[in-house]
């Protein structure tokens, strides 16, 4: 019997990132062989410390977030760490993470880029799938 692939929804609940999150669970759900859970954090900058704590009871993982700036440098220096946090996880433990953080200028933008929850389950899915080849 094979196996299912394992995955973590690792969800920022600052900022509305439900549209983020439904984009990709419903993609999640297409696939038969994936199971997924759903850890939700205070902020996008708490992700990669929650995806750190779960690196070896998962598969891969969907970061999701919503990082809209503001008037201070704060959104670059978060936006830069997390990015940072995500990469070095990534390459340290070689275990795709799909990055859903959205980093805009405001909340219009936002909201025109819901499906890169779908985008990064299927970027951590093609990763998967070439692992088992």
């Amino acid at each position: 019997m094979k196996k299912k692939t394992k995955i973590l929804i690792v969800r920022s609940s600052y900022n509305d990132t439900s549209k983020i999150f439904e984009s990709a669970s419903n993609r999640l759900l297409d696939y038969k062989n994936v199971t997924f859970s759903t850890k939700s954090v205070s902020g996008a900058f708490e992700i990669p410390v929650a995806i750190s704590k779960n690196i070896n009871k998962f598969d891969g993982f969907i970061a999701i977030g919503s990082i809209i700036k503001g008037e201070t440098p704060n959104f670059n220096f978060i936006s830069e760490a997390i990015t940072h946090g995500i990469m070095n996880l990534t390459i340290a433990h070689k275990k795709p993470i799909g990055n859903a953080i959205l980093t805009c200028l405001n909340k219009d933008q936002a909201t025109e880029r819901y499906e890169k929850g779908k985008e990064a389950v299927e970027a951590v899915i093609s990763v998967l799938d070439d692992q088992k080849r």
